[in-house]
């Protein structure tokens, strides 16, 4: 076919399917450079322009082009240079989940399939839960059905690449003329091109993130002010008035004086003076340690003093006291000066714990089992019975039956479902906890007894929490919603509704004018309690949440994931400060040390690992631009022998509490 023939039928198809403009610019041209014009054809009826058209449009339908255009660029994301290997396979997730979508669109059933099956395992490992919502897309019509479906098909993915990288994928996709690549990526993709060399692939958080109607949604909502800082005439408010909370430096050196003189008057009467000196020395390591945390908390900014939303309950006088002793007598934590860990350990569970809990003092805990059991332990009481184990399941030969033929923990029957969730109140006269069965129940462990049950949740509960003052606890749920109770009402207060997906953990901030949830849709909200809004979305996990926590000074808040990594945000901007990479596994707990200068993270990879928060809230904004030096520092990591870390709780005076059941190794 001869070149005035194609340039016949391209402006015989601009005009059959409506460009007469360009038809008619397109014969302007070729007049010019020609000299005459273009003889008119019949393209209604001409054969060979029919012919060519058709081939076009068959090779835009053509299900087998995604699998080849994806093949090649997977073949060649792959054998790229490592150094950008990483930025060019960031693209290849968004580009395989609308080449199935596109398919399913189209009405290739068969082929999407095969398609999805074929390169599914590419991306299993990091976006699991996504291609298990896909799987269940078999028809155009489940493209706006489905809510997941129906969000990745608005929205685009920003993708932060370096110039090089961005500069070698446009390269491929003109070199091979992959026009179904190259349209997918424009249609889908934002790339957020930068100068330099490629990042490390766990460096930055923000390399690839959704954008559109949710992020418009999220952005809007995070404009809201909220009060993150403590309740006025708090307990640990007081105790600053009054000058009662002495600093560990204060304390310390106090000690260390009596100490320094006894030990001197025990080395001239006794004439050990080497044991003497190593004291003196062990003294003035123990008062550096002191000066260290107190410059540390020095550098910290007051925090602001708020009012509750909440009618708070009245403390009684004993409770009041116990609190106040426990607050003058911590230990001040830092990355110089660690806590020590107390680790409870179940045994013969036969993987039927789901969940445990520790009292802020850590002398109760309590267990959830699959056989809707709950189980407490009075610690002071193990120690009498001579085993010091956490008996799980209930044997005719049960080890935990004392010779008086009393077990040393104690039964609590009522649900009719697997226990997710226990909680303690503060004072620990009150266990909580939540079950497939749809009901919350409240325990009495000073009665032993079932005193409510809370039936409000259309579907499992998965996680429960008391307040910090008690009386007040918040739960969430797999119907996608978080509900605020009272004690004394069998109603919820408040329901909070937003997730996306299962509501999985949820958590009071200090003020308790607000509560943290996460969720399956892989997002932390943050609610008001007064009004049940959401004033905060914090976007960045890349699989569900698990765990939160927040610092004591309500300013900053961690959730960690399904994949082991931690996020630590500033409620006030919701910006992630940064991630700490660490764990392998799911993290089920976390938990602040009670100054706030320490993280701790307990993880189904069978470690306990402390992280320096101080040393990353002293950034400044400059430095925040460079994500790796405003890293948290693993300070240190606590293996156990092959127990999951299901719980983890500071206590008041900053003993670290660790819960878990040891699960047979893998052979």
């Amino acid at each position: 076919m001869d070149p005035e023939q194609i340039n016949e039928f391209v402006v015989g198809y601009l005009k059959k399917k409506g460009f007469s403009s360009a038809a008619k610019d397109l014969e302007d041209f070729h007049h010019q450079n020609n000299g005459s014009s273009l003889s008119p054809i019949d393209y209604h009826n001409d054969p060979e322009l029919t012919k060519l058209i058709r081939s076009f449009s068959q090779q835009e339908d053509d299900p087998t082009r995604y699998r080849e255009c994806y093949s090649k660029l997977r073949s060649w994301a792959y054998n790229s240079l490592d150094l950008y290997k990483h930025e060019l396979l960031r693209v290849m997730y968004p580009v395989f989940i609308h080449c199935y979508m596109d398919l399913v669109g189209k009405g290739h059933t068969q082929e999407a399939r095969a398609f999805f099956n074929s390169f599914r395992k590419d991306h299993e490992m990091v976006h699991l839960r996504d291609l298990q919502k896909l799987e269940g897309v078999l028809a155009p019509s489940h493209l706006e059905e489905m809510e997941f479906a129906r969000s990745l098909r608005k929205s685009k993915v920003n993708i932060k690449i370096c110039q090089y990288s961005y500069d070698l994928l446009l390269q491929y996709l003109h070199r091979t003329e992959s026009t179904l690549m190259l349209g997918i990526i424009n249609e889908h993709i934002n790339f957020q091109v930068y100068s330099g060399q490629p990042t490390s692939s766990s460096d930055d958080i923000e390399a690839v993130t959704i954008v559109g109607s949710f992020q418009d949604t999220a952005n809007h909502i995070n404009q809201k002010e909220i009060q993150w800082g403590l309740l006025e005439d708090s307990l640990e408010d007081r105790l600053e008035k009054t000058g009662g909370l002495l600093s560990d430096s204060e304390k310390g050196q106090g000690e260390s004086k009596d100490d320094a003189d006894d030990s001197k008057k025990r080395s001239t009467e006794t004439g050990k003076q080497g044991s003497s000196i190593k004291k003196l020395k062990k003294d003035k390591a123990g008062n550096a340690t002191a000066k260290v945390a107190r410059l540390e908390t020095s550098t910290v900014p007051p925090t602001p003093r708020v009012k509750p939303e909440l009618a708070l309950p009245v403390m009684s006088t004993d409770v009041e006291q116990s609190i106040l002793e426990d607050l003058r007598n911590r230990v001040q934590l830092s990355s110089v000066a660690m806590p020590s860990v107390s680790f409870y350990t179940f045994v013969n569970t036969h993987n039927g714990l789901n969940c445990a809990s520790i009292s802020h003092d850590g002398s109760l805990v309590a267990g959830g089992f699959s056989d809707s059991s709950i189980k407490v332990w009075d610690m002071a009481k193990i120690g009498q019975t001579g085993s010091g184990a956490l008996q799980g399941e209930n044997d005719t030969n049960d080890p935990t039956i004392a010779p008086n033929g009393r077990r040393n923990y104690t039964l609590l029957l009522g649900h009719s479902g697997p226990v997710y969730s226990a909680t303690f109140s503060p004072p620990g006269d009150f266990v909580l906890s939540s079950s497939a069965d749809t009901t919350i129940r409240l325990w009495s462990t000073q009665l032993n007894a079932n005193l409510v049950c809370y039936k409000g949740h259309n579907y499992p509960v998965w996680d429960v929490q008391f307040s910090p003052f008690g009386h007040y606890f918040a739960s969430c749920s797999h119907d996608r919603t978080a509900r605020i109770w009272s004690m004394d009402r069998i109603q919820p207060l408040r329901i909070m509704a937003g997730h996306l997906s299962d509501v999985d953990c949820v958590q009071w901030h200090p003020n308790c004018n607000y509560i943290a949830t996460g969720s399956s849709d892989k997002t932390v909200r943050l609610w008001d309690v007064q009004t049940g809004e959401c004033v905060r979305i914090f976007i960045g996990h890349r699989s569900m949440v698990l765990s939160l926590a927040m610092s004591p000074d309500g300013r900053y808040m961690s959730s960690g994931d399904e994949d082991g990594t931690i996020m630590m945000w500033d409620l006030s901007t919701a910006r992630c400060i940064t991630p700490l990479m660490g764990h392998n596994s799911c993290v089920w707990s976390l938990a602040y040390s009670g100054e706030g200068s320490l993280l701790a993270s307990g993880s189904a990879d069978c470690t306990v690992k402390l992280w320096d928060v101080t040393s990353s809230t002293k950034s400044t904004k400059a430095e925040e631009k460079n994500v790796s030096s405003n890293r948290l520092r693993s300070l240190r990591t606590f293996p156990t022998k092959s127990t999951p870390v299901h719980a983890l709780r500071f206590s008041r005076r900053n003993l670290l509490f660790a819960a878990g059941a040891i699960s047979k190794p893998a052979s």
